[in-house]
């Protein structure tokens, strides 16, 4: 049986580096992972525990739940905006931390990459990243990074995929994170 990591992209851009990584996973992905990318961040409410009550919660943050719930482990793929995540993958860890103690993040693998236009490649927001996933429940991966800088440059025209150093490095994230999950099912 494969494990199947959903991906968050915490970039809303349609052109972004970080979306094109996570493009990269899916289509390096071993034989035994299955690789997903949820579409819909941007549609979803941010948080409000006034709208995550029985009946009531938004359709967007259901989805997003039920796609968590239905895969092994979280792979989020960050820029980073002012010096930490941004507010679009931070939102969808609260919605992911309900209800308390039992949210689709409970107990789950994460591991957090990313690319930024700076020459450390976002490592404050992947930090920061881990942090609210660890605090949500979540078993962030802190040796399974991946912190890509001068975004900019680097992927102006050249795609993630066909970047030997970056696949090579991708699939060894993808790779320990799936053999965590292995471990922990």
């Amino acid at each position: 049986m494969a494990v199947r990591i959903l991906t968050l992209v915490g970039s809303l851009r349609s052109g972004s580096h970080n979306r094109r990584l996570a493009e990269a996973a899916v289509q390096i992905a071993p034989e035994n992972v299955e690789i997903s990318v949820f579409e819909g961040l941007g549609t979803v409410p941010f948080y409000n525990e006034d709208i995550d009550a029985e009946g009531t919660v938004p359709a967007e943050a259901a989805k997003l739940r039920e796609a968590a719930a239905q895969a092994d482990a979280l792979l989020l793929v960050s820029p980073e905006y002012n010096g930490t995540i941004p507010a679009v993958l931070k939102n969808a860890i609260d919605w992911l931390s309900r209800p308390y103690g039992a949210g689709a993040l409970s107990g789950m693998p994460v591991a957090v990459v990313g690319t930024a236009f700076g020459q450390y490649g976002g490592v404050w927001a992947q930090d920061e990243a881990r942090k609210a996933v660890r605090i949500a429940g979540g078993v962030p991966a802190e040796d399974l990074t991946l912190s890509i800088p001068g975004s900019v440059v680097r992927f102006a025209e050249l795609h993630p995929v066909d970047d030997p150093e970056v696949t090579e490095k991708l699939t060894g994230v993808i790779e320990g994170l799936a053999a965590r999950t292995a471990a922990t099912v």
